[in-house]
C-alpha cells in the first residue's frame, strides 16, 4: 500500500519488524548486510557484520525493500568490579534517501525496549554524526577511560574514550569510572 506525501510524492508504507538473527531468512540477512555496506560507504568489514549477529534486529521495510537496520547483541562490560550483562547496539543505519523520517528513532525505540527487559544496561559506540541523536534519546556519553579485555590482558582503548555511550538502567554507574569491554575480533567497541 502506498501513501501520498504533502508534495504529491508516493511513498510505500513502512513497517518495523524485530526478529532474532535465527529467525531471519538468508534474503533478509543479505539485504541487511548490503544496506549497511551502502550506508557505511563500503567500509563494513566481515567483523563489523559478525558483530551485528546473534541478537535482536530491528528492520524497517518499505514494501519488500529494506531501508533501515539496527541490532542489539549481548556483551559483558566490566565496571565497578561487576561484569554487567549489556545490550550492545550495532549496525544502525538508514538508507540515505530515507533518512529524517523517524526510522532510526523507531528502530532504537524497539531495541531500547529489548535492553530494558533483558539487560543491566545498554551500550554502543557512536560516530560523531550520530552522537547528538543518541544523547537526545537518553544515552549518556562515557566520560571515564575505556579498555578491552584482550587475550593479552586489559588494554586501554584511548581512541574510543569519546565515542562510547551507555543507556543506564537499574545498575548504578560512575560515568567517570573505568569501563572495560569483552574481547572480540575487529573493532572491540
Amino acid at each position: 500500500m502506498d501513501e501520498t506525501g504533502g508534495n504529491g510524492t508516493m511513498y510505500r508504507m513502512t513497517e518495523l519488524r524485530t526478529a532474532h538473527t535465527a529467525d531471519l531468512d538468508p534474503a533478509a540477512l543479505t539485504a541487511a548486510r548490503a544496506l549497511l555496506k551502502d550506508v557505511f560507504h563500503g567500509e563494513l568489514t566481515g567483523h563489523d557484520w559478525e558483530h551485528c549477529l546473534g541478537g535482536t534486529h530491528a528492520l524497517v521495510w518499505e514494501g519488500a525493500e529494506l531501508v533501515g537496520h539496527a541490532s542489539v547483541v549481548q556483551r559483558r562490560l566490566l565496571h565497578g568490579g561487576q561484569a554487567l550483562r549489556t545490550g550492545y547496539v550495532e549496525g544502525v543505519g538508514v538508507r540515505a534517501d530515507r533518512r529524517r523520517r523517524g526510522h532510526a528513532a523507531a528502530m532504537m525505540e524497539a531495541l531500547e525496549q529489548v535492553i530494558r527487559g533483558a539487560y543491566d544496561l545498554g551500550a554502543l559506540a557512536a560516530t560523531d554524526a550520530a552522537a547528538e541523536f543518541y544523547a537526545a534519546r537518553g544515552w549518556k556519553r562515557w566520560q571515564g577511560p575505556t579498555s578491552a579485555l584482550t587475550p593479552s590482558g586489559v588494554m586501554r582503548t584511548e581512541e574510543e574514550d569519546d565515542c562510547v555511550y551507555v543507556f543506564p538502567l537499574a545498575v548504578p554507574l560512575d560515568l567517570s569510572g573505568e569501563l572495560t569491554c569483552d574481547w572480540r575480533e575487529g573493532d572491540v567497541w
